[in-house]
This record gives C-alpha cells, structure tokens and sequence, in this order.
C-alpha cells in the first residue's frame, strides 16, 4: 500500500520492501521497483528503517523517502508518458548529461518544484510549471 498519504504507512511499505530484498525474499512488482531505486543510492541504506525520522532540506537535509518517491513518480510518468513528451525532455536532458540517474535527477527537481509551490502557496499543482521546467532543462 505504498499509495497512501500516511506517511508512516508509506515510510513502512518502503522499509519493509527494502528489508524482504535484503533478506532475499519474494518481492512484488512495486517493490522490485523501489529496491532498485534504493539499490542505487547507497547513501540512504541506513536511513531506510528510520520511519520517524525528520528531515530538514533547509539544514541541507536530504529526505530520502521523498527522493525515493520521486524517482518512483518519474519512472511511473516515463512509463506512460505522461504528460505529454515527457519521454522527449528525458531523451533531450540524456543527449547533454550522459548519465540516466543524474538526469532523473534534474526531473526531479522539476517535480519538487511543483509540489513545493503547490503546498507554500496552499493551490493545485502547476502541472504547465512543471512542463516549462522540463523544457527548459532539456534545452
């Protein structure tokens, strides 16, 4: 149940899946996904288990359950491409960066961007906001 917005149930399905892969055991498809995304990021290895835990951005503080969903929203936003030529900004920002992960990260941050004004402005998501951001890292 990783769609919720519990934060500790989400937090819990996230350290639960990365346990069942590090114990080796069956993981479903959604899980097989966010331990892959986990996999490559070693830093958060030891943070997973921290459900709890808060996390300051304005102590420079990563979160890395919220890094983790955004990759996941980007994988889920490529697979469909969705919105509209997401695919195309992805395959524009990989002409220039070369590495697949550090241009996940630069949607990413078009992402956040998004959520971040939509929650300091209390108003929906920008979803235009987000497409001139993707459009303008992939110039």
């Amino acid at each position: 149940m990783l769609y919720t917005q519990d934060r500790t149930q989400q937090r819990k399905f996230l350290a639960n899946a990365w346990q069942k892969f590090l114990n080796k055991q069956p993981l479903d498809p959604l899980e097989a996904q966010l331990t892959q995304i986990i996999k490559i990021h070693p830093e958060y290895h030891s943070l997973i288990q921290n459900i709890e835990s808060d996390f300051f951005p304005e102590s420079g503080e990563v979160n890395p359950f919220l890094h983790i969903n955004l990759h996941l929203s980007l994988t889920e936003q490529l697979s469909i491409n969705q919105p509209q030529g997401i695919n195309e900004y992805y395959q524009k920002i990989l002409e220039k960066v070369k590495d697949p992960h550090k241009v996940e990260h630069f949607m990413m941050d078009c992402i956040a961007q998004m959520i971040f004004s939509s929650q300091k402005n209390n108003a929906p998501m920008d979803h235009q906001a987000y497409v001139n951001c993707l459009k303008e890292a992939s110039k």
